[in-house]
């Protein structure tokens, strides 16, 4: 496995992934505007050239905020959502970031407790923030 810098040549295996883990997935162009933002920093998790996940985040000055990361369901449990959050965090302390910041389901207890091990603590919650099903978001920021 290996962590690249997300281009536009990865990013149909990005939209399989997409479609597969949320139940409203980014469009391509979306994914497109975004890629070519300049306050957007995104990372791929590949295998011999397939994406097997990602994650994705806008800077504001000092700040970031998470959009998604998702690894694609045969990879899970394998070290591969710990890989990317590390590398976006390094990227995070090694360009001065005040903090980082995301929305997570309340029912996911798996990512709750993998964003707890690299130092996101609950710093809230969205009532009802997400559809299909509904459900209250838990916002998580980890502080350097």
């Amino acid at each position: 496995m290996k962590i690249v810098k997300l281009t536009e040549e990865y990013l149909d295996g990005v939209l399989k992934i997409e479609n597969e883990c949320f139940s409203h997935p980014w469009s391509r162009q979306s994914l497109e505007n975004e890629l070519n933002n300049p306050a957007s920093v995104f990372f791929a998790a590949t295998e011999n050239s397939e994406v097997i996940g990602y994650i994705g985040m806008s800077a504001v000055i000092d700040e970031g905020y998470i959009f998604n990361v998702a690894v694609t369901e045969n990879y899970r449990r394998k070290g591969i959502g710990s890989a990317l959050i590390n590398e976006l965090v390094t990227y995070c302390r090694k360009n001065n970031f005040a903090f980082v910041t995301l929305e997570v389901r309340e029912s996911n207890r798996g990512a709750v407790s993998l964003y707890s091990d690299f130092g996101f603590i609950k710093v809230g919650e969205r009532a009802n923030y997400y559809r299909d099903p509904a459900e209250n978001a838990v916002l998580m920021t980890k502080f350097f």
